[in-house]
């Protein structure tokens, strides 16, 4: 997992799907872009919109995913996301295969604030739980194919 300040992303673009995923993020226009799924590069490399209500660390589900790297950027409000290694989760959830998703019944062992302008880059190693803050949140979620 990383967690940086937006204004650091070039330490971070170490292939060209990381920095075209890393380049969209610096749009002047990303906070007028509708909620919903936006195309980068293709149907592999695209970003989610959210507007939303933060559920509360209670009601924050861990989650994981095999094939992509999810980027979250918080535009505005104060984002919080559960962590915890994907390899030590023991109770799962189910899956959706065509979201790439497995769920976690276990509880997050440690508890990031992600607060505006800051992003985090959670790996397949890396099962989060996003929107485990209060109040509203406008993210960018962009979910990069995993090389590796």
């Amino acid at each position: 997992m990383i967690l940086d300040h937006l204004s650091n992303w070039r330490r971070y673009a170490t292939n060209e799907a990381m920095t075209v995923a890393l380049e969209f993020l610096q749009r002047p226009d990303l906070a007028e872009l509708a909620p919903g799924r936006h195309p980068i590069m293709g149907e592999s490399l695209y970003a989610i919109v959210q507007r939303d209500e933060g559920r509360g660390r209670e009601s924050a589900r861990l989650e994981a995913h095999r094939k992509c790297i999810d980027i979250h950027l918080c535009l505005a409000g104060h984002e919080v996301i559960g962590w915890k290694a994907t390899a030590e989760c023991r109770m799962g959830d189910g899956s959706d295969e065509p979201a790439d998703a497995v769920f976690f019944k276990d509880p997050p062992s440690r508890w990031v604030e992600v607060s505006a302008g800051s992003f985090a880059v959670f790996f397949p190693a890396d099962a989060h739980a996003p929107l485990a803050g209060a109040g509203p949140v406008h993210k960018v979620i962009v979910k990069v194919p995993d090389a590796g």
